[in-house]
């Protein structure tokens, strides 16, 4: 299986297992945000500010989310969001789920044309072992 850090990102991708170890190795800082507790849009842009470590100044929309992800002042050129249990927040939200996936790859993709690179990257949380 080819590492998600050794090619440029590509949509929202599967996260590997430990995100965070594999990515020190490439020189990708990694945020995780929570979306096991989401359930309308102020959830998830209180869901965003923690993972992301915003001040509250954040303006809590589309476009304050766009923009935290794509100012190279405030994020670093190798840049991962490991969206944690996004499955089911999609499944549970899928209009929600679907603004947040196009103002992510919008961001991507401007973040590309600056020469950056945005990894997206979907965890899900592990399966219980109860269930085998």
């Amino acid at each position: 299986m080819i590492n998600v850090f050794s090619a440029p990102p590509q949509g929202i991708q599967t996260a590997p297992h430990d995100p965070r170890i594999v990515a020190a190795g490439y020189q990708v800082s990694v945020r995780e945000i929570d979306l096991s507790n989401v359930r309308d849009k102020e959830g998830l842009m209180l869901a965003v500010l923690r993972g992301l470590a915003l001040t509250e100044s954040f303006g809590r929309n589309w476009d304050a989310l766009y923009d935290v992800l794509t100012d190279p002042q405030s994020r670093p050129t190798r840049f991962a969001v490991v969206l944690c249990d996004y499955e089911h927040f999609r499944k549970r939200n899928k209009n929600l789920g679907a603004e947040l996936e196009a103002v992510l790859l919008d961001a991507q993709r401007d973040a590309a044309r600056q020469g950056r690179s945005l990894w997206l990257l979907a965890e899900e949380p592990a399966s219980d072992p109860r269930a085998w």
